[in-house]
């Protein structure tokens, strides 16, 4: 008897390489895979106005990275003792407005000169609700400003589309050649309530498979099939039944290496993780021989994988193990 239905993607016709750029935007699922590339020396840039749920903050943010906007204080406001920005995640936010205007405009410029080269850009989209401040002004993040101050709706599916397609007109205006993944996050928003997350889901569903349909270089990776129709069981959510888990994530994580990587930096990816191994490796005798050859053993393969590809970066294990 089957207790489990495996669902396998097909392997994309254009897959991602080590020399790659991959920009990523999207939902706290996207900095999930962003800290798996990282890990095996994928050239990255994650997140730069922070963590976005819905496409039209997505669409928004991609905006102000190909104009290279200039945030002013006039952008910004003030509320529980810092200063925050509508169109980014709180992690910008500082009590010295200053200090907040700069981390954003520095985000936002090293966005402007990663977009026109990005070979592929990851946009994980996580709710179809939005909150607006007032009619078409939606915000990216509420900063615990009281609810009763926006006006919350879910986007039709049009809304989205027509959002999604500008965002891509935009887009390959500035660099034709990018390919573009869309997934939905897994990640169940229930504060909305269990009817109103499938009704936003479903009109993100919809919404992203007439945008793939529009370009053959614009993709759907299933994150959200993956987990709700694949594994299909509260044991692969954490403790608050709303984010997958260690082991859900990591599921996820190798249909998306089978799907979206090519061989060669499958390979590659290999190799990477054994020093990856070796460098979180505990010594109980730091000072043995044994260990100094451990170490000498592994910065030599270190230094022959730098040789063979000279555009990974290998700096801090190059360090770790040269003391």
């Amino acid at each position: 008897m089957e207790f489990h239905l495996e669902f396998t993607p097909k392997t994309f016709p254009t897959t991602i390489q080590h020399q790659d750029k991959l920009l990523l935007i999207g939902s706290c699922f996207t900095e999930n895979i962003g800290t798996k590339l990282k890990q095996y020396k994928f050239r990255v840039l994650e997140n730069p106005n922070g963590i976005l749920f819905n496409p039209i903050s997505i669409a928004n943010s991609v905006k102000s990275y190909i104009s290279n906007k200039e945030y002013q204080e006039a952008d910004l406001f003030y509320q529980n003792e810092c200063w925050h920005s509508w169109e980014h995640h709180s992690r910008f936010s500082h009590p010295d407005k200053e200090i907040c205007l700069q981390g954003i405009n520095q985000s936002r410029q090293l966005a402007h000169e990663f977009i026109v080269e990005a070979d592929w850009i990851f946009i994980t989209v996580g709710s179809a609700f939005v909150y607006e401040l007032e009619p078409g002004r939606v915000v990216a993040n509420c900063h615990k400003v009281p609810t009763d101050k926006f006006s919350k709706r879910l986007l039709s599916i049009e809304e989205v589309v027509t959002a999604g397609k500008q965002m891509l007109t935009d887009l390959f205006a500035v660099n034709p050649s990018a390919k573009i993944i869309f997934t939905i996050s897994p990640v169940r928003h229930l504060r909305d309530g269990f009817v109103e997350n499938n009704r936003s889901k479903s009109t993100l569903i919809q919404a992203i498979h007439q945008l793939t349909a529009t370009n053959k270089n614009i993709f759907y990776f299933p994150a959200y099939e993956l987990v709700i129709d694949d594994l299909r069981d509260y044991r692969f959510y954490a403790e608050d039944m709303v984010h997958p888990n260690y082991a859900a994530t990591n599921y996820v994580w190798e249909k998306f290496i089978a799907t979206c990587i090519s061989e060669p930096a499958q390979k590659l990816m290999k190799e990477i993780n054994l020093i990856n191994a070796a460098r979180s490796h505990k010594p109980f005798h730091p000072s043995s021989g044994q260990h100094k050859r451990f170490l000498q053993t592994n910065l030599e393969k270190i230094m022959l994988l730098q040789k063979q590809f000279p555009h990974l970066d290998f700096e801090e294990e190059i360090a770790y193990f040269g003391t």
